[in-house]
This record gives structure tokens, sequence and C-alpha cells, in this order.
């Protein structure tokens, strides 16, 4: 699998002389299997410069096929949906994985995005390309879904008052696990959580903020570098890419949490795990 990230900040853009090299977008990362299917997960502002790269590709000619799955309907995580090109290519079809109860709900959480208060395509039905919902419940007891090749499963994380749900992208042995917002209680995640995590070969960890911003900021339901690094040492995970991060957070702020994180992985644990500070623009192949 390769894996690019697309938009890593949390809340709202940040562009600006002082988020160059991490970029300012939002949440946004991109995996392709190993037979080249294409899986996006969430739709912050980041996936407005990837539909126009795969405008390039078979989706330029309405004959794309790909899955999106989305965390949760928090602007920052789905604002990026009505700019993003290929949904108004007729022939395209996407798959999307969201956190709901039915179909119905899932299929309102997206047309929210295109209500006519915020755009003028007024409803999904306007748009070329075709959808296929399918909910995600997120208990432990669910077995995975499978999209084309690729087994999806999912947990929810609390988030302040709501949940988000982390999800584990596995192939061929190889697995990804993107688990954004996730604020833990004083506990840190449930073991049902770590399972998901578990052994992944890349988990992408909501980082928002340092451990002291954190203490004071906890009903934003976010992570700071420090949670992330815990539950990647619970999880015994190979690579570890902090994400999300705050947007007031300038490059050479994300450059120490990285540091601080580095340091905080060697002394509980965590010294084999690598560590990588996600930047719009990164692939890592796994």
């Amino acid at each position: 699998m390769e894996v690019t990230f697309h938009g890593v900040r949390g809340a709202i853009p940040a562009p600006g002389p002082e988020t160059v090299r991490y970029g300012g977008n939002t949440s946004c990362v991109s995996l392709r299997s190993s037979l080249g299917q294409l899986l996006i997960l969430d739709s912050g502002t980041g996936i407005i410069a990837l539909g126009k790269a795969l405008l390039q590709t078979e989706f330029g000619k309405g004959k794309g096929h790909a899955a999106i799955l989305l965390s949760h309907a928090h602007w920052d995580h789905i604002q990026g949906f009505p700019f993003f090109a290929p949904i108004f290519i007729l022939g395209n079809r996407f798959a999307v994985f969201g956190p709901a109860r039915s179909s119905s709900m899932l299929e309102g959480m997206l047309e929210g995005q295109v209500n006519p208060h915020f755009s003028p395509l007024y409803t999904m039905k306007n748009l070329g390309a075709s959808f296929d919902l399918l909910p995600m419940h997120g208990d432990p007891e669910d077995k995975p879904l499978w999209w084309e090749q690729v087994a999806i499963s999912a947990r929810q994380n609390p988030h302040g008052k709501v949940t988000c749900m982390a999800y584990r992208v596995e192939e061929h042995g190889c697995s990804v696990v993107y688990a954004p917002d996730a604020g833990y209680p004083p506990g840190g995640p449930s073991e049902k959580v770590i399972d998901l995590y578990r052994g992944a070969d890349l988990l992408i960890h909501d980082a928002t903020y340092t451990p002291e911003d954190r203490a004071q900021r906890l009903a934003r339901g976010y992570s700071s570098f420090a949670d992330a690094a815990l539950a990647a040492t619970r999880a015994q995970v190979r690579r570890l890419a902090l994400f999300h991060y705050d947007q007031d957070y300038t490059d050479d702020q994300v450059d120490e949490c990285w540091r601080r994180c580095r340091v905080l992985l060697d002394e509980i644990g965590g010294r084999n795990i690598e560590l990588i500070a996600a930047r719009e623009g990164l692939t890592v192949k796994l």
C-alpha cells in the first residue's frame, strides 16, 4: 500500500508563511492498494487538490472508482467534499463509508454539504457521479466490511460530546489505521480500540496538541502527541504518523512536537516505532 497525505491540519485551514512545510489544508489522506484501488480517508480541504490530480487519470474520463471513508461530520473532515472535482463527472463511482446507523443518515451527512445555504448544487442528485452509501456502526463485534479486495474495520473514539470513527484498512497482511480526533479519557483508549490499532504497519493518529495545551482544552476532545505515543506503544505498531495539528501551530512548533514525541517513545518502550510527522505531499510506502 501507498499512503499519501493531502491535508494534516485540524479545525480550520491554516494557510500562511508559517505553515508552508507541513501545509495548511484540513484532513485528507489517500491509500493505494497493491492492485491500485483508491481509498480516501476524510474529505477536508486537502481533497480539493487530490481531486484536481485525479482528473488526469480515469476519473477525468468518468471511469473512476474509489472508496471514501468519513470519520465524522465536523467541517474540517468534510468541507472539501463539494469541491472534489471527480464527483461532478458522469460515470465516476464512489463507495462512501461513514459513521451512521443507516444509509439515509449517511446521505443526510453528505446532503448537508451541498445544502442551498452553503452550495449552489442544492442536492447530491445534481452531481454526475454515483454513490453507494455504506454505514459503519463501529461496534466491536462487527465483522470487517470488504470493498474490492480490501477489508475495512471501524471503532468509535470519544471526541468531546460526540464520537469519531477510527478505521483499519487491511490488504494482504498490510494494515493502516486512521485515528483522527481522539479525545481519550484519562486511562487512554479502550482495549477494544487498541485491538483495532494493534500491530498496524502505520497508525495515523490525532496529535492536535502538546500535553500542556491539551490539559487546558480537554472539552474539545483531541489528543496530544503524548496520547498518540502511548496508544502506539500499547498497540505495538510499526510506524506512527502524527497528524491533525492545531491550526495555530507553526511549522517550527510541529517540529518540536515530533522531537518531544520521539524522546517520549524511546522512554516508554517505543524505541522501535518509526515516527513520522505527516505533511502535505508526503507518501509512505508500506
